[in-house]
């Protein structure tokens, strides 16, 4: 017979053990139940909350994965050969630059926690995309987040200021994660502004560039911070699949860094990190140039004509060069978002950024934006 519990017993908490760095944080906020409010709403619905891609992965892409399907058995390449040779001729340098993630956000992981620990610092701007706070805590690391430029910054409001983060950079700086364009604001800055920063920061500084929206960008001066990796080996630049390849389902992300760099890397990459069919997807995507093309060319479109009418409707929209939209209400968003929410339109609130005012409103369908703008308050 088992023992009666005592009446005294401490009731187990795990979290009194975490360590510091992770007790200070919040775990991922997914925001709602999709698959539910999918059940609710059925084809009603307008998801544009999550940045995906409404045209949907190449065709291409999808024969490619349902092949691959025959082998899922089977363990995928755990180097991912293919896949790197098709970045490697793509982008014109060597595979052995090359590193494959599980995403984006794995990779940047990953970096903080080869190359940073309790004795080193971590800079990134106020608002910068999400991960590379919870990447700095991974690795125990001295977080060190640096004010953004001000709401009234005339070409990038809540945008990286590149002078300040410069100037943020200690002794013990190990890492600076820098997003080009950067989510959430959808903001900005020009490969000249880039330069100028990188000739600031001590080499042995890794300068990462997170370029996950870098396939939607079509403002001059705007291009890639690869055009500067031959003169500054410590920059590391990621890029993913997830957003205009549309294969955010299968997670796949990859970076481009100085051969040492991935050196490195690999010696903590968890083996198989990407699948076979997420492998055999994205190379095919990668090969699908017209698809490609026709989705920068809707987005483009499409972000402007959302834009055009959310400011038509006197909403203060931010710049972007992404496929969302910024949107600052100057006010608590809460009640725009539960409005919008009961309409069977989801959009995301940037409370967990700090950024309480605003709501991310992802470039959906002409139809979806078509139902946001009936929707609104």
């Amino acid at each position: 017979m088992s023992a009666a519990p005592r009446e005294d017993a401490v009731p187990f908490d795990a979290g009194t053990l975490a360590n510091p760095a992770t007790a200070a944080l919040r775990a991922y906020d997914p925001g709602h139940d999709l698959p539910a409010l999918r059940r609710r709403f059925g084809a009603a619905i307008a998801e544009l909350g999550s940045n995906e891609n409404p045209l949907g992965p190449s065709p291409r892409a999808l024969e490619a994965m349902r092949a691959a399907l025959a082998d899922s058995w089977r363990y995928p390449d755990p180097r991912g050969a293919a896949l790197k040779t098709a970045l490697a001729q793509r982008l014109d340098v060597g595979d052995d630059r090359i590193a494959l993630g599980n995403g984006s956000h794995e990779l940047l992981m990953l970096l903080a926690q080869c190359f940073a620990d309790p004795a080193h610092s971590i800079v990134f701007s106020q608002y910068g995309f999400a991960v590379f706070p919870i990447a700095t805590a991974a690795a125990g690391a001295q977080p060190v987040r640096v004010p953004a430029l001000p709401r009234g910054h005339a070409s990038a409001p809540f945008g990286h200021d590149l002078d300040a983060l410069a100037a943020a950079v200690r002794g013990d700086t190990r890492i600076v994660y820098l997003a080009n364009p950067n989510n959430p604001t959808g903001t900005w800055f020009e490969d000249e502004a880039l330069a100028r920063f990188l000739a600031r920061v001590p080499r042995d500084v890794l300068v990462v560039v997170d370029e996950a929206y870098h396939e939607y960008v079509d403002a001059p001066g705007l291009g890639s911070a690869l055009r500067f990796a031959d003169r500054h080996p410590n920059l590391v630049v990621t890029r993913t699949f997830s957003k205009a390849y549309a294969l955010a389902g299968l997670r796949v992300g990859y970076l481009v860094a100085h051969a040492s760099v991935v050196a490195v890397l690999e010696r903590l990459r968890e083996s198989f990190n990407v699948n076979h069919v997420a492998l055999a997807g994205a190379e095919a995507a990668l090969a699908d140039r017209d698809h490609l093309a026709s989705v920068r060319a809707f987005n483009g479109d499409e972000r402007a004509w959302l834009r055009e009418a959310l400011a038509a409707r006197g909403y203060a929209v931010l710049p972007s060069q992404t496929n969302f939209l910024l949107v600052d209400l100057a006010r608590d968003a809460s009640g725009f978002e539960r409005h919008l929410f009961e309409r069977g339109v989801i959009v995301r609130p940037m409370d967990g950024y700090g950024l309480g005012r605003t709501v991310r409103i992802s470039i959906g369908s002409r139809a979806e934006n078509q139902r946001l703008l009936d929707a609104l308050p």
